[in-house]
Protein backbone atom coordinates (compact mmCIF):
# COMPACT_ATOMS: atom_id res chain seq x y z
CA UNK A 1 0.00 0.00 0.00
CA UNK A 2 1.34 3.41 -0.93
CA UNK A 3 1.91 5.48 2.23
CA UNK A 4 -0.14 8.62 2.72
CA UNK A 5 1.73 11.88 2.17
CA UNK A 6 2.50 13.88 5.31
CA UNK A 7 0.08 16.71 6.10
CA UNK A 8 1.07 20.14 4.78
CA UNK A 9 2.98 22.45 7.09
CA UNK A 10 0.67 24.60 9.20
CA UNK A 11 1.06 28.35 8.99
CA UNK A 12 -0.37 31.04 11.22
CA UNK A 13 -3.05 32.19 8.86
CA UNK A 14 -3.53 28.84 7.24
CA UNK A 15 -4.42 27.15 10.50
CA UNK A 16 -6.80 29.87 11.61
CA UNK A 17 -8.46 30.04 8.19
CA UNK A 18 -8.81 26.29 8.11
CA UNK A 19 -10.45 26.31 11.51
CA UNK A 20 -12.75 29.13 10.46
CA UNK A 21 -13.66 27.19 7.35
CA UNK A 22 -14.43 24.11 9.40
CA UNK A 23 -16.64 26.08 11.73
CA UNK A 24 -18.46 27.66 8.80
CA UNK A 25 -18.87 24.26 7.20
CA UNK A 26 -20.37 22.94 10.39
CA UNK A 27 -22.94 25.73 10.43
CA UNK A 28 -23.80 25.16 6.78
CA UNK A 29 -24.03 21.40 6.94
CA UNK A 30 -25.60 20.87 10.35
CA UNK A 31 -28.81 18.97 9.93
CA UNK A 32 -28.55 18.73 6.13
CA UNK A 33 -27.12 15.21 5.96
CA UNK A 34 -24.57 15.93 3.23
CA UNK A 35 -23.10 12.54 2.38
CA UNK A 36 -19.39 12.24 3.06
CA UNK A 37 -19.00 15.92 3.88
CA UNK A 38 -18.81 15.91 7.67
CA UNK A 39 -19.76 13.94 10.72
CA UNK A 40 -21.62 15.53 13.64
CA UNK A 41 -21.49 13.12 16.60
CA UNK A 42 -24.45 13.56 18.89
CA UNK A 43 -23.78 14.25 22.55
CA UNK A 44 -23.83 11.03 24.51
CA UNK A 45 -26.81 10.52 26.83
CA UNK A 46 -26.05 10.72 30.52
CA UNK A 47 -26.57 7.94 33.01
CA UNK A 48 -29.80 8.10 34.98
CA UNK A 49 -29.59 10.35 38.00
CA UNK A 50 -26.75 12.66 36.95
CA UNK A 51 -26.72 15.96 35.08
CA UNK A 52 -23.80 15.43 32.73
CA UNK A 53 -26.10 15.75 29.73
CA UNK A 54 -27.00 19.31 30.79
CA UNK A 55 -25.85 22.17 28.55
CA UNK A 56 -24.95 25.57 29.96
CA UNK A 57 -25.76 28.49 27.64
CA UNK A 58 -22.77 29.99 25.84
CA UNK A 59 -24.34 33.15 24.37
CA UNK A 60 -25.74 35.85 26.64
CA UNK A 61 -25.35 39.13 28.48
CA UNK A 62 -22.52 37.79 30.64
CA UNK A 63 -19.94 35.10 30.04
CA UNK A 64 -20.87 31.74 31.47
CA UNK A 65 -18.69 30.18 34.14
CA UNK A 66 -18.81 33.21 36.45
CA UNK A 67 -22.15 32.89 38.25
CA UNK A 68 -22.90 29.45 36.79
CA UNK A 69 -23.42 26.91 39.61
CA UNK A 70 -19.95 25.55 40.20
CA UNK A 71 -18.98 22.39 38.28
CA UNK A 72 -16.84 19.61 39.70
CA UNK A 73 -13.72 20.25 37.62
CA UNK A 74 -11.78 23.20 36.27
CA UNK A 75 -8.91 23.55 33.82
CA UNK A 76 -7.44 27.05 33.81
CA UNK A 77 -4.96 28.12 31.14
CA UNK A 78 -3.01 31.34 30.55
CA UNK A 79 -1.53 31.98 27.12
CA UNK A 80 0.99 34.40 25.65
CA UNK A 81 0.52 35.98 22.23
CA UNK A 82 3.25 35.45 19.67
CA UNK A 83 2.04 37.91 17.07
CA UNK A 84 1.94 41.66 16.64
CA UNK A 85 -0.78 41.60 13.98
CA UNK A 86 -4.16 42.85 15.10
CA UNK A 87 -6.03 41.04 12.33
CA UNK A 88 -4.49 37.71 13.38
CA UNK A 89 -5.59 38.26 16.95
CA UNK A 90 -9.15 39.15 15.90
CA UNK A 91 -9.37 36.16 13.57
CA UNK A 92 -8.18 33.86 16.35
CA UNK A 93 -10.81 35.25 18.73
CA UNK A 94 -13.49 34.66 16.09
CA UNK A 95 -12.40 31.05 15.72
CA UNK A 96 -12.25 30.60 19.49
CA UNK A 97 -15.81 31.93 19.79
CA UNK A 98 -17.23 29.60 17.16
CA UNK A 99 -15.33 26.65 18.59
CA UNK A 100 -16.29 27.39 22.20
CA UNK A 101 -19.97 27.60 21.28
CA UNK A 102 -19.76 24.16 19.66
CA UNK A 103 -17.89 22.62 22.57
CA UNK A 104 -20.35 24.01 25.14
CA UNK A 105 -23.15 22.39 23.16
CA UNK A 106 -21.44 19.01 23.38
CA UNK A 107 -20.13 19.00 19.81
CA UNK A 108 -16.65 18.48 18.43
CA UNK A 109 -14.44 21.51 17.85
CA UNK A 110 -15.48 21.38 14.19
CA UNK A 111 -17.36 18.81 12.09
CA UNK A 112 -15.31 15.66 11.62
CA UNK A 113 -14.28 15.13 8.00
CA UNK A 114 -13.78 11.81 6.25
CA UNK A 115 -10.36 12.52 4.72
CA UNK A 116 -7.87 10.84 7.07
CA UNK A 117 -4.90 12.32 5.21
CA UNK A 118 -5.66 15.73 6.73
CA UNK A 119 -5.14 17.10 10.22
CA UNK A 120 -8.10 16.17 12.43
CA UNK A 121 -10.80 18.72 13.15
CA UNK A 122 -10.84 17.54 16.77
CA UNK A 123 -8.37 15.56 18.87
CA UNK A 124 -11.09 13.07 19.75
CA UNK A 125 -10.63 12.33 23.45
CA UNK A 126 -14.12 13.65 24.29
CA UNK A 127 -15.98 11.71 21.57
CA UNK A 128 -18.94 9.98 23.16
CA UNK A 129 -18.85 12.14 26.29
CA UNK A 130 -21.79 14.35 27.27
CA UNK A 131 -21.48 18.17 27.51
CA UNK A 132 -21.10 17.89 31.31
CA UNK A 133 -22.24 21.51 31.81
CA UNK A 134 -19.07 22.81 30.13
CA UNK A 135 -18.46 26.53 30.36
CA UNK A 136 -15.60 28.53 28.85
CA UNK A 137 -14.71 31.92 30.30
CA UNK A 138 -12.19 34.15 28.53
CA UNK A 139 -10.01 36.92 29.92
CA UNK A 140 -7.52 39.53 28.71
CA UNK A 141 -4.32 40.12 30.66
CA UNK A 142 -2.26 43.33 30.84
CA UNK A 143 0.09 41.99 28.13
CA UNK A 144 -2.68 42.25 25.57
CA UNK A 145 -2.48 46.02 25.92
CA UNK A 146 1.24 46.60 26.46
CA UNK A 147 3.97 43.95 26.47
CA UNK A 148 7.63 44.79 27.03
CA UNK A 149 6.78 48.44 26.51
CA UNK A 150 5.16 47.81 23.12
CA UNK A 151 1.59 48.52 22.09
CA UNK A 152 1.37 45.56 19.70
CA UNK A 153 -2.29 45.86 18.77
CA UNK A 154 -3.06 49.56 19.23
CA UNK A 155 -4.96 48.83 22.45
CA UNK A 156 -2.81 50.54 25.09
CA UNK A 157 -5.19 53.46 25.50
CA UNK A 158 -8.10 51.06 26.04
CA UNK A 159 -6.59 49.21 28.98
CA UNK A 160 -9.07 49.52 31.86
CA UNK A 161 -7.82 51.38 34.93
CA UNK A 162 -8.97 48.41 37.02
CA UNK A 163 -6.68 46.01 35.12
CA UNK A 164 -3.72 46.84 37.34
CA UNK A 165 -0.55 44.88 37.87
CA UNK A 166 -1.16 42.90 41.04
CA UNK A 167 1.08 44.13 43.86
CA UNK A 168 3.63 41.81 45.40
CA UNK A 169 2.03 40.71 48.64
CA UNK A 170 3.79 39.76 51.82
CA UNK A 171 4.90 36.13 51.58
CA UNK A 172 4.42 35.75 47.82
CA UNK A 173 6.73 33.22 46.19
CA UNK A 174 5.44 33.56 42.67
CA UNK A 175 6.99 31.32 40.04
CA UNK A 176 7.33 33.31 36.78
CA UNK A 177 6.42 30.27 34.67
CA UNK A 178 3.13 29.98 36.58
CA UNK A 179 2.27 33.67 36.68
CA UNK A 180 0.72 36.18 34.26
CA UNK A 181 -0.34 35.74 30.65
CA UNK A 182 -1.86 37.76 27.80
CA UNK A 183 -5.05 35.69 27.61
CA UNK A 184 -6.87 33.32 29.93
CA UNK A 185 -9.34 30.49 29.40
CA UNK A 186 -11.19 28.88 32.27
CA UNK A 187 -12.96 25.63 31.38
CA UNK A 188 -15.32 24.19 33.99
CA UNK A 189 -17.28 20.96 33.60
CA UNK A 190 -18.62 18.01 35.51
CA UNK A 191 -16.15 15.76 33.69
CA UNK A 192 -12.37 16.43 33.88
CA UNK A 193 -11.73 15.13 30.37
CA UNK A 194 -14.38 17.43 28.89
CA UNK A 195 -12.74 20.44 30.57
CA UNK A 196 -9.22 19.50 29.43
CA UNK A 197 -10.42 18.68 25.93
CA UNK A 198 -11.98 22.13 25.54
CA UNK A 199 -8.81 24.01 26.47
CA UNK A 200 -6.73 21.66 24.32
CA UNK A 201 -8.84 22.47 21.24
CA UNK A 202 -8.54 26.21 21.74
CA UNK A 203 -4.77 26.04 22.32
CA UNK A 204 -4.37 23.85 19.23
CA UNK A 205 -6.34 26.26 17.05
CA UNK A 206 -4.42 29.27 18.38
CA UNK A 207 -0.94 27.88 17.71
CA UNK A 208 1.39 29.54 16.79
CA UNK A 209 -0.43 32.86 17.25
CA UNK A 210 -0.79 32.12 20.97
CA UNK A 211 1.04 29.58 23.11
CA UNK A 212 0.24 28.19 26.54
CA UNK A 213 2.17 29.87 29.36
CA UNK A 214 0.80 27.87 32.30
CA UNK A 215 -2.14 25.65 33.20
CA UNK A 216 -3.70 24.41 36.42
CA UNK A 217 -6.29 21.68 36.89
CA UNK A 218 -8.64 21.77 39.85
CA UNK A 219 -11.52 19.84 41.34
CA UNK A 220 -14.27 20.16 43.92
CA UNK A 221 -16.98 17.77 45.05
CA UNK A 222 -20.16 18.63 46.89
CA UNK A 223 -21.09 16.33 49.77
CA UNK A 224 -24.04 13.99 49.38
CA UNK A 225 -26.32 16.39 51.23
CA UNK A 226 -25.57 19.08 48.65
CA UNK A 227 -23.92 21.38 51.18
CA UNK A 228 -20.79 23.49 50.91
CA UNK A 229 -17.75 21.67 49.43
CA UNK A 230 -14.65 21.18 51.55
CA UNK A 231 -11.09 22.04 50.56
CA UNK A 232 -7.99 19.93 51.25
CA UNK A 233 -7.68 21.39 54.76
CA UNK A 234 -11.02 19.76 55.56
CA UNK A 235 -12.77 23.14 55.77
CA UNK A 236 -16.02 24.21 54.16
CA UNK A 237 -15.06 26.62 51.40
CA UNK A 238 -17.48 29.27 50.14
CA UNK A 239 -19.85 29.69 53.10
CA UNK A 240 -19.78 33.49 53.02
CA UNK A 241 -20.01 33.90 49.25
CA UNK A 242 -22.57 36.45 48.01
CA UNK A 243 -25.64 34.80 46.47
CA UNK A 244 -25.30 34.43 42.69
CA UNK A 245 -29.10 34.25 42.57
CA UNK A 246 -29.32 37.89 43.71
CA UNK A 247 -29.08 40.16 40.62
CA UNK A 248 -28.60 43.28 42.76
CA UNK A 249 -25.67 41.75 44.62
CA UNK A 250 -24.08 40.60 41.38
CA UNK A 251 -24.53 44.05 39.82
CA UNK A 252 -22.94 45.64 42.87
CA UNK A 253 -20.06 43.22 43.38
CA UNK A 254 -19.31 41.32 40.16
CA UNK A 255 -20.39 43.05 36.95
CA UNK A 256 -18.56 46.11 35.64
CA UNK A 257 -20.88 49.10 35.37
CA UNK A 258 -20.76 52.61 33.91
CA UNK A 259 -17.47 53.27 35.71
CA UNK A 260 -15.67 50.94 33.29
CA UNK A 261 -14.89 51.38 29.61
CA UNK A 262 -17.73 50.54 27.24
CA UNK A 263 -16.14 47.30 26.09
CA UNK A 264 -15.98 45.94 29.67
CA UNK A 265 -19.49 46.83 30.88
CA UNK A 266 -21.26 43.65 31.87
CA UNK A 267 -17.93 41.89 32.23
CA UNK A 268 -15.89 41.14 35.35
CA UNK A 269 -12.32 40.83 36.60
CA UNK A 270 -10.90 37.50 37.68
CA UNK A 271 -8.01 37.04 40.08
CA UNK A 272 -6.42 33.59 40.03
CA UNK A 273 -3.95 32.44 42.69
CA UNK A 274 -2.27 29.05 42.92
CA UNK A 275 -1.92 28.55 46.67
CA UNK A 276 0.22 25.72 47.93
CA UNK A 277 -0.87 24.43 51.35
CA UNK A 278 1.60 22.80 53.72
CA UNK A 279 -0.77 19.93 54.40
CA UNK A 280 1.80 17.97 56.40
CA UNK A 281 2.20 20.97 58.74
CA UNK A 282 -1.56 21.57 58.98
CA UNK A 283 -2.29 17.91 59.68
CA UNK A 284 -0.06 17.98 62.78
CA UNK A 285 -2.07 20.78 64.39
CA UNK A 286 -4.79 19.96 66.90
CA UNK A 287 -8.33 20.77 65.80
CA UNK A 288 -8.75 23.56 68.36
CA UNK A 289 -5.75 25.38 66.87
CA UNK A 290 -7.07 24.84 63.34
CA UNK A 291 -10.42 26.33 64.37
CA UNK A 292 -8.75 29.36 65.99
CA UNK A 293 -6.70 29.87 62.83
CA UNK A 294 -9.78 29.90 60.61
CA UNK A 295 -12.38 31.30 63.01
CA UNK A 296 -14.88 28.49 62.34
CA UNK A 297 -15.63 25.09 63.77
CA UNK A 298 -14.04 22.57 61.43
CA UNK A 299 -16.80 20.00 61.17
CA UNK A 300 -19.95 22.15 61.23
CA UNK A 301 -18.53 25.21 59.52
CA UNK A 302 -20.20 27.43 62.12
CA UNK A 303 -18.34 30.58 63.16
CA UNK A 304 -16.73 30.33 66.59
CA UNK A 305 -19.44 31.17 69.08
CA UNK A 306 -22.18 30.08 66.68
CA UNK A 307 -24.00 26.82 66.01
CA UNK A 308 -24.89 26.82 62.30
CA UNK A 309 -22.69 27.19 59.23
CA UNK A 310 -24.54 30.27 58.02
CA UNK A 311 -24.77 32.05 61.35
CA UNK A 312 -23.66 35.67 61.11
CA UNK A 313 -20.06 36.31 62.14
CA UNK A 314 -20.15 38.04 65.51
CA UNK A 315 -16.85 39.89 65.41
CA UNK A 316 -17.66 41.86 68.56
CA UNK A 317 -18.23 38.83 70.80
CA UNK A 318 -15.73 38.26 73.63
CA UNK A 319 -15.18 35.34 75.98
CA UNK A 320 -15.37 35.57 79.80
CA UNK A 321 -11.81 36.89 79.91
CA UNK A 322 -12.57 39.68 77.45
CA UNK A 323 -10.74 38.10 74.51
CA UNK A 324 -12.37 38.00 71.05
CA UNK A 325 -14.08 34.66 70.47
CA UNK A 326 -13.01 34.95 66.84
CA UNK A 327 -9.31 35.87 67.14
CA UNK A 328 -8.04 39.15 65.71
CA UNK A 329 -5.83 37.24 63.25
CA UNK A 330 -8.41 34.59 62.30
CA UNK A 331 -8.86 34.06 58.57
CA UNK A 332 -12.62 34.74 58.52
CA UNK A 333 -12.29 37.97 60.50
CA UNK A 334 -9.68 39.43 58.16
CA UNK A 335 -11.65 38.32 55.07
CA UNK A 336 -15.03 39.59 56.31
CA UNK A 337 -16.72 42.48 54.54
CA UNK A 338 -17.09 44.22 57.91
CA UNK A 339 -13.29 44.24 58.26
CA UNK A 340 -12.73 45.62 54.76
CA UNK A 341 -15.13 48.52 54.37
CA UNK A 342 -17.79 46.29 52.81
CA UNK A 343 -15.48 44.83 50.17
CA UNK A 344 -16.61 41.43 48.85
CA UNK A 345 -15.63 39.07 46.06
CA UNK A 346 -17.29 36.09 44.41
CA UNK A 347 -15.10 33.07 45.12
CA UNK A 348 -15.06 30.12 42.73
CA UNK A 349 -12.39 27.92 44.37
CA UNK A 350 -11.05 24.52 43.37
CA UNK A 351 -8.58 22.20 45.07
CA UNK A 352 -5.53 21.00 43.18
CA UNK A 353 -3.14 18.07 43.65
CA UNK A 354 0.02 18.01 41.55
CA UNK A 355 1.76 15.15 43.34
CA UNK A 356 4.78 15.84 45.56
CA UNK A 357 8.15 17.55 45.29
CA UNK A 358 10.92 19.09 47.40
CA UNK A 359 9.84 22.00 49.59
CA UNK A 360 11.54 24.25 52.13
CA UNK A 361 8.75 25.53 54.37
CA UNK A 362 8.82 29.27 55.07
CA UNK A 363 7.52 29.05 58.65
CA UNK A 364 8.84 27.26 61.75
CA UNK A 365 9.85 24.49 62.06
CA UNK A 366 11.18 25.21 58.53
CA UNK A 367 10.99 21.61 57.40
CA UNK A 368 12.68 20.61 54.17
CA UNK A 369 11.84 17.52 52.19
CA UNK A 370 9.35 15.91 49.84
CA UNK A 371 5.86 17.21 50.52
CA UNK A 372 2.56 17.36 48.69
CA UNK A 373 2.31 19.93 45.93
CA UNK A 374 -1.35 20.46 46.62
CA UNK A 375 -3.64 23.20 47.79
CA UNK A 376 -6.12 25.70 46.43
CA UNK A 377 -6.71 27.08 42.96
CA UNK A 378 -8.22 30.32 44.25
CA UNK A 379 -10.41 32.02 41.66
CA UNK A 380 -12.50 35.09 42.41
CA UNK A 381 -14.54 37.50 40.33
CA UNK A 382 -15.24 41.14 41.16
CA UNK A 383 -16.32 44.44 39.70
CA UNK A 384 -12.94 46.04 40.45
CA UNK A 385 -9.92 44.18 41.88
CA UNK A 386 -8.64 47.37 43.51
CA UNK A 387 -11.70 47.47 45.77
CA UNK A 388 -12.09 43.69 45.84
CA UNK A 389 -9.28 41.17 46.11
CA UNK A 390 -6.42 43.65 46.51
CA UNK A 391 -8.16 45.58 49.29
CA UNK A 392 -9.08 42.39 51.14
CA UNK A 393 -5.78 40.59 50.73
CA UNK A 394 -3.50 43.49 51.70
CA UNK A 395 -4.26 42.91 55.39
CA UNK A 396 -4.68 39.16 55.10
CA UNK A 397 -1.21 38.75 53.61
CA UNK A 398 0.28 40.43 56.70
CA UNK A 399 -1.81 39.25 59.63
CA UNK A 400 -3.74 36.09 58.70
CA UNK A 401 -2.83 33.13 60.96
CA UNK A 402 -3.40 30.88 57.95
CA UNK A 403 -0.28 32.30 56.28
CA UNK A 404 1.92 29.90 58.21
CA UNK A 405 0.39 27.07 56.17
CA UNK A 406 -0.07 28.62 52.70
CA UNK A 407 2.17 30.06 49.99
CA UNK A 408 0.98 31.84 46.86
CA UNK A 409 3.05 30.47 43.97
CA UNK A 410 1.39 31.75 40.81
CA UNK A 411 -1.67 33.21 39.10
CA UNK A 412 -2.73 36.45 37.48
CA UNK A 413 -5.38 39.10 36.91
CA UNK A 414 -7.52 39.15 33.76
CA UNK A 415 -10.32 41.33 32.41
CA UNK A 416 -13.23 39.13 31.32
CA UNK A 417 -15.34 40.95 28.72
CA UNK A 418 -19.15 40.75 28.78
CA UNK A 419 -21.09 37.92 27.19
CA UNK A 420 -21.18 37.25 23.49
CA UNK A 421 -24.16 37.50 21.15
CA UNK A 422 -24.59 35.15 18.18
CA UNK A 423 -22.56 36.50 15.27
CA UNK A 424 -20.13 38.31 17.56
CA UNK A 425 -16.85 37.26 19.10
CA UNK A 426 -15.03 37.44 22.42
CA UNK A 427 -14.19 41.03 23.37
CA UNK A 428 -15.52 42.42 20.09
CA UNK A 429 -16.24 45.89 21.47
CA UNK A 430 -12.58 46.27 22.46
CA UNK A 431 -11.60 46.30 18.80
CA UNK A 432 -14.40 48.57 17.54
CA UNK A 433 -13.96 52.34 17.12
CA UNK A 434 -15.16 54.65 19.84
Amino acid sequence: MKPLPPPPALTRRGLVRAAAGLAAAGAALAGKGVAGAAVEPAAAPSAAGDNKAAVEPFWGEHQSGIITPIQNYSYFAALDLDTAKRDELIEMLRVWTATAARLAAGKTAAPLGTDVSTVGADTGEALGLPPARLTLTFGFGPGLFVANGKDRFGLAARRPAALVDLPVFNGDQLIPEKTGGDLSVQACADDPQVAFHAVRQLARLAYPIAKIRWVQAGYTTRPQDGGTPRNLMGLKDGTSNPAVSDPKAMAQLVWVGAEGPNWMRGGSYVVVRRIRVALEHWDRMNIAFQEQTIGRHKYSGAPLGGKGEFDTLNLAANDKDGNPIIPESAHVRLAAAASNGGAQILRRPYSYNDGANFVAERWPPWRQGIEYDAGLLFICYQRDPRTGFIKIFENMSKFDMLNQFVTHTGGGLFACPPGIQPGGFIGQRLFEPG
